[in-house]
């Protein structure tokens, strides 16, 4: 509140102190010049010194004010829009590509940011001034006044056409502006396919035809914005004219003094900046209507999975899993149909099954990334629709197939797992994801930063890292989605050894693309389809003659022998 107290103090500073140098100037003209009065010379100087001092000081603080209203509306719009999106589940982001999402919301924010500043500064500097000036024309000559403004309608019904022409232009802009930075992020990104496959020119010439889509989007703006120039000097050119003939008129043949005339134009004159930026605002307005339209268009979007009302906190005892009768579908696509199976507390529920019959669906379910069109999940009889998702994903460790690291150390990115994990915890969970050896040869050990999603690491490195931070969150429930599909032969055996660790007392649920990392488990459950094909250990789906499991336990098997023997192994 004392921010705009304040400004809004040094607005009305600004606005008299500019209305007096107007006003003061029938004064000057009459009493010093015509009329030769010496004494009032050193009054109206000190005056005018004084006024423009209060000015200038009044401008910074209106200045500094208002920056800071405007960057503090921008920072509650940025961490708002980041909250929703953290909020939204994964099918959002699924459907809308996130290097366009984060172009759209950086542009977006930053032209509401230019267009606040703006905005704020002619709505509360500029229209506190034109009207402080306006005064001063009124008390010098009324009717002169009137007739000056006689062609501001006609100038605003144009602007007006001018600026519902700009809003659908620069939803364009905007549009292909998105297009153009999420295309060069997805190149910066996927720079090693780009060069292994010489897509070079193919990218080359996408993103120059978005980038030429783009400049003429922009210069169309930039015609319809400044056509809004010879309306308000041709205005202003008029009014002037028109003055300074009657003030010529008056003074030859009335014998009038200058003083008030000089008054008139010079308030006409200091008026004209502020009423051009006035009437360039409303195509500025349609600039931020655009840019807080595409804001609104995600954070109108709804949040499907709020946590009920009567949503309890989990209490996990055993850490049985229950699936009763599922069925899921990314959009109208099924994909479970009907899944129903027992994850036994203590126990570890392996999946296997060939690629898309759904086995990462069911792990994506438990935590709650998304809600089954139909049926129940349960953790120890706990319908998982009534209980609060925070207290679902701590009782959680998960570990996704495409190992993901943010931007921090080593030491960072373990402590995810756990925020208050002590530096001996954190080293521990390394120790069992066979991260602590490569850790320590790292040049800062675990201070080394690693880099934008880990591109300072290996893929293997990456994946033991996720391994660590879900070790070291202690949850009772461990979810794997081909957790070791990144690492070689030696780096999974060595983390299969920290798994069989980490499994003990704990509700294991584990994909694997290598069935032989699930032999141990206490059951094999075989998705195909979105069905439960089959359901069994190791050994008895093995040896199951025709069935799924114990076809794809001799291609894997068929498939270590080919690499044995190109290892010469």
């Amino acid at each position: 509140m004392r921010g705009y107290i304040l400004a809004i103090s040094c607005l009305m500073v600004v606005a008299l102190s500019t209305a007096f140098t107007a006003w003061v100037m029938e004064s000057v003209i009459n009493e010093t010049f015509a009329n030769k009065r010496t004494d009032l010379v050193w009054i109206i100087c000190i005056s005018i010194f004084v006024a423009f001092s209060l000015k200038g000081l009044a401008s910074y603080g209106q200045a500094v004010a208002l920056t800071k209203i405007g960057n503090a509306i921008v920072a509650r719009y940025q961490k708002r829009l980041f909250n929703h999106l953290l909020a939204l589940n994964l099918g959002y982001f699924s459907e809308a590509r996130s290097a366009r999402i984060t172009a759209t919301i950086s542009q977006n924010v930053n032209g509401i940011r230019d267009t606040l500043n703006l905005t704020i500064t002619s709505l509360a500097r500029d229209a506190l001034t034109f009207v402080a000036l306006v005064g001063v024309m009124f008390s010098k000559d009324p009717l002169l006044s009137v007739i000056v403004f006689l062609a501001a309608p006609p100038m605003f019904i144009a602007m007006r056409i001018i600026a519902r022409k700009i809003r659908v232009a620069s939803r364009e802009s905007v549009e292909y502006n998105a297009h153009v930075s999420g295309a060069m992020q997805e190149a910066i990104q996927g720079l090693p396919i780009v060069k292994a496959f010489t897509m070079e020119s193919q990218l080359r010439g996408r993103v120059e035809h978005l980038v030429d889509t783009a400049e003429r989007r922009a210069n169309r703006i930039a015609r319809l914005s400044e056509r809004t120039a010879p309306l308000t000097e041709s205005f202003a050119g008029a009014a002037i004219a028109l003055v300074l003939g009657y003030a010529a008129y008056q003074s030859i043949y009335n014998g009038q003094l200058p003083g008030a005339f000089i008054a008139f134009i010079t308030a006409l004159l200091l008026a004209y900046d502020p009423a051009r930026r006035l009437t360039k605002l409303q195509v500025q307005m349609e600039r931020a209507y655009v840019n807080a339209k595409m804001i609104y268009d995600i954070l109108d979007t709804p949040i499907p999975m709020r946590d009920v009302a009567e949503a309890k906190p989990l209490e996990v005892t055993a850490g049985k899993i229950e699936f009763r009768n599922v069925h899921f579908g990314y959009g109208a696509d099924p994909i479970l149909k009907g899944v129903s199976f027992v994850a036994q507390g203590g126990e570890t529920t392996a999946f296997a099954g060939p690629s898309g019959a759904g086995k990462s669906t069911i792990i994506n379910l438990i935590p709650r990334f998304y809600d089954p069109d139909q049926g129940q999940i349960l953790i120890d009889g706990q319908d998982l629709r009534f209980v609060t998702k925070q207290s679902l994903r701590e009782k959680l460790a998960y570990v996704s197939q495409a190992p993901v690291l943010f931007e921090g150390t080593v030491r960072d990115n373990i402590r995810y797992g756990r925020p208050d994990a002590t530096d001996r915890e954190i080293e521990d969970a390394a120790r069992l994801a066979y991260a602590h050896e490569f850790i320590l040869n790292l040049p800062l050990g675990y201070d080394t930063p690693v880099g934008e999603n880990g591109a300072n690491l290996s893929g293997g490195q990456k994946q033991r890292l996720s391994i660590a931070r879900a070790l070291v969150r202690n949850a009772p429930i461990l979810l794997l989605d081909e957790a070791t599909s990144a690492l070689d032969n030696e780096s999974e055996a060595a983390v299969q050894k920290a798994f069989e660790n980490a499994m003990k007392g704990r509700t294991v649920v584990v994909i694997a693309h290598r069935l032989s990392t699930i032999a141990e488990a206490d059951k094999i459950i075989v998705i195909e389809a979105g069905q439960i094909a089959e359901e069994g250990s190791h050994d008895m789906l093995a040896r199951e003659e025709g069935g799924l499991y114990a076809r794809l336990n001799r291609l894997q098997i068929r498939k270590d022998d080919i690499s044995s023997m190109g290892t010469g192994q």
